[in-house]
């Protein structure tokens, strides 16, 4: 929410720096981001009137221009602008001057004509594009005709105004609007806002005889208000009007529109205009949206409706999204002369999910959803129908027609002086807390110690006694509050078998080199079950944020694609990520039923494992490093893994996948990430693994450390031929089948296909370590140990030794 102090204090006498009333609102529970000064880093701005406008005799797009700026001599510019014209008076930035960007205003030569200055666009002293009116935006802007010749161009333009900047947390959205934030900083410095009124001047006819208005469900709309204004000429608002809006972040558009958006600012309250001449019908008519019914809407989408959505109709035929958005076909333009004005109450589920279905987010339909003065709807809307009538020279219909009779109705919340105190450790008088409720505005009332307040409906966050002790605690001041320390009795902590097994995990691969990440729970539809062993029903949330974030993850791999893309995008190649977290497994048949969670440890690398130098070569991420990082994690957890061929994930490389199981229970998987999903992720070759945690924690043993041997290993190599369906895994179970007491070690040093071998052959080489805690082994003992696992190796494997 953009405030502007100079409006600000229009409505509440506050005469503090704006950097005091920030830190004094924030300290109270609305949080300031900042504050910011529109001519801070402006100088030498100043009005000049184009006396004469020429051609640049050697361009086709310079004008030569004659300024007269209040000086003793007139000024020669050379302007790019293509709305430049004699008679006009223009923002002139001096020699000397600086501009947005903190650009500095020289003396030049342009096209050989000297230039002495600058004619400005908005855009070129700071406006966002986003808020200059349209007619300007590309070329320069005209300051009106009353604007003082030489004199600084701040107060024509808002320019000496301070913007403060809130954060509005959504219960308090009462404060979104200017009143809103009036009422506050009133209630902080103990005075009582004042409020401009704008009496409606009216015909004699009634706009009742012209139209009616009706709802179909009440629930959907509490209240629906029309307004009828005759004889409107549109056209653009007067500075003032703009120069409001453009402060608060809003762009012009005429004098009809920007006085919606003005009373959105000011009362909170959203509200949309329709050229009452484009209606067909004279009912207006709030209903549900009808399946297959259509609608093209401001922006000139069709919108396919549902009965999920709220609509305006007239003549039976949708011509508004109620909340969100109008149609085309009632439109103000320059040619609407009868504007008929709407005011509601709408239903703020309906909205919020109209919103999201269409992705039309906008400042009504965020006001609708968290909430808006239900009291000051009928004022709104005479306030806008008024001054619509003063700016565009038209009248007001008699009567307000509306849906029903509608009376917001305040709320009576109870407390006493004892409950305020006990919960804020303060020793406030009963007359204090009084005081402090009447500065909010609310009446008061006592008996005996019970203190009950009755809240005006424009704090509907207000509805129990906790909530008025937070307002005490607010205008009392937190930093008043007193200090204590908790008493009780301390305990010693402990941390869970599983607590600790993941933070062992963190530092396990952090050692190997890998970064930890935190990523997003929930995910597309689409995404929420790649990368799973046994996929299950997803989850999907009832109200999404988005549709990208809607459906609770059944794998941490895929979030992490997205970071290794994120990464990469960024010139950030080399990758090697892990994550510990939750993933979401739903087996129950019915939506009811909460999903199982579980704890899964995630791995990604990509990229380089080694970057190139003078003296090294570049060495990518394959396979080996991922199995390598995992088979290393176990055994420092003196757990042993064993790995088999995986092809029922999709997502992974067919060769290039396998299984992770413990006690023959797969725990996880690792592998290749498939190319196809490779390019759709936009990421190099990456290679992936993920275990569940939770298995690990049951399995994990006491790791019994042993007496290191005094004797010597001796090592023998042996190399055989087996077929090719052949795995390493299946070598190492037939050698660790041969029950060899003396073997400590297996190493797999080579494997060899090709030439000088059958097609259907392979040759494996491995180092054998034995040893023996009690003695030197000899000759005759390590030979007798070779030839069982060789005999095993042939029975077991059909394998030929070399």
């Amino acid at each position: 929410m953009l405030v502007s102090y100079n409006w600000l204090k229009e409505l509440v006498d506050v005469f503090v720096p704006s950097s005091e009333l920030a830190e004094v609102m924030s300290t109270s529970g609305i949080e300031v981001e900042g504050v910011t000064r529109p001519n801070e880093s402006l100088k030498k701005l100043v009005v000049g009137f184009v006396k004469e406008c020429i051609p640049h005799p050697d361009s086709d797009h310079l004008s030569i221009c004659t300024v007269d700026v209040g000086a003793s001599e007139d000024l020669t510019i050379v302007c790019g602008a293509a709305n430049v014209k004699q008679g006009i008076k223009v923002i002139v930035a001096l020699v000397g001057a600086r501009i947005a960007g903190n650009y500095k205003i020289k003396k030049g030569k342009i096209r050989g004509v000297e230039s002495l200055g600058m004619i400005c666009s908005l855009a070129e002293i700071g406006f966002s594009d986003s808020v200059i009116p349209k007619a300007f935006v590309d070329g320069i802007y005209y300051l009106p005709d009353d604007a003082e010749i030489g004199a600084s161009i701040d107060r024509y333009l808002g320019l000496d105004d301070e913007i403060i900047e809130l954060s509005i947390t959504p219960n308090r959205a009462d404060a979104l609007s200017m009143r809103g934030v009036a009422y506050e900083v009133a209630a902080i410095y103990g005075q009582t806002p004042h409020f401009d009124v704008k009496p409606v001047r009216e015909s004699q006819e009634s706009a009742k005889d012209r139209l009616s208005v009706a709802i179909d469900d009440i629930s959907d709309a509490k209240t629906y208000q029309m307004r009828l204004i005759e004889g409107v000429e549109v056209k653009p608002s007067p500075l003032w009007l703009q120069n409001r809006l453009m402060a608060e972040g809003i762009r012009p558009i005429n004098n009809v529109v920007d006085v919606t958006n003005l009373v959105l600012l000011y009362f909170g309250q959203p509200l949309h205009s329709f050229d009452f001449d484009k209606f067909t019908g004279d009912v207006i008519r709030v209903r549900r949206a009808k399946d297959g019914e259509e609608l093209v809407t401001l922006d000139g989408e069709r919108r396919a409706l549902s009965v999920d959505d709220l609509v305006i109709t007239n003549d039976d035929k949708p011509v508004a999204l109620a909340g969100v958005m109008g149609g085309l076909s009632t439109e103000i333009d320059d040619n609407s002369i009868t504007v008929a004005l709407e005011a509601a109450l709408f239903n703020p589920q309906l909205i919020r999910k109209t919103s999201q279905k269409f992705n039309l987010r906008s400042e009504s339909s965020a006001r609708f959803e968290k909430g808006i003065n239900q009291a000051t709807v009928n004022e709104a809307l005479d306030y806008a129908a008024a001054l619509i009538a003063d700016l565009g020279g038209g009248i007001v219909l008699k009567d307000t027609v509306n849906s029903g009779e509608f009376k917001a109705a305040s709320v009576t919340v109870g407390t006493t002086i004892a409950k305020i105190n006990r919960s804020l450790g303060t020793k406030l008088s009963l007359d204090e807390v009084i005081s402090i409720f009447e500065r909010l505005g609310f009446g008061v009332e006592t008996i005996g110690e019970d203190i009950l307040v009755n809240v005006a409906p424009r704090r509907w966050d207000i509805t129990i006694e906790a909530d008025l002790v937070e307002e005490v605690a607010r205008l009392y001041g937190y930093d008043k509050l007193p200090e204590t320390l908790p008493v009780g009795q301390t305990l010693i902590g402990e941390l869970t078998p599983k607590q600790r097994l993941t933070r062992r995990s963190r530092k396990l691969l952090e050692g190997a080199g890998l970064s930890e990440t935190i990523s997003y729970a929930l995910l597309p539809p689409d995404k929420a079950a790649l990368f799973t062993l046994e996929p299950t029903q997803t989850t999907a949330l009832n109200f999404p944020m988005s549709l990208e974030r809607s459906v609770l993850r059944q794998s941490i791999v895929t979030e992490m694609l997205t970071n290794v893309s994120y990464n990469q995008a960024r010139k950030n190649k080399n990758v090697a990520f892990y994550e510990i977290g939750k993933i979401f497994e739903q087996h129950a048949d019915t939506i009811s039923t909460l999903p199982t969670e579980r704890t899964h440890v995630a791995i990604a690398l990509s990229g380089n494992r080694l970057e190139k130098d003078f003296q090294t070569v570049s060495v990518a991420y394959d396979f080996a490093d991922l199995k390598g990082i995992v088979e290393l994690y176990f055994q420092a957890l003196n757990l042993v893994v064993t790995f088999e061929k995986l092809s029922s994930i999709k997502e992974l490389h067919p060769g290039r996948a396998a299984k992770i199981c413990l006690d023959n229970t797969v725990i996880g998987f690792l592998g290749q990430v498939h190319p196809e999903v490779a390019k759709a992720f936009e990421i190099t070759e990456t290679y992936v693994a993920e275990f569940d945690l939770e298995i690990i924690v049951e399995a994990k043993k006491e790791q019994i450390f042993s007496e290191i041997s005094k004797f010597q290993p001796v090592v023998r190599d042996i190399a055989f031929l087996v077929n090719q369906e052949v795995t390493h895994a299946d070598v190492l179970a037939v050698i660790e089948e041969a029950r060899v007491k003396l073997l400590k070690g297996i190493q797999l040093f080579d494997i060899y296909q090709g030439k000088n071998l059958p097609s259907d052959k392979k040759s494996m080489a491995y180092s054998l370590s034995f040893a023996s805690r009690e003695k030197t082994l000899t000759d005759e003992e390590v030979n007798h140990a070779v030839a069982k696992i060789t005999r095993n190796l042939a029975e077991k494997l059909n394998a030929k030794i070399r």
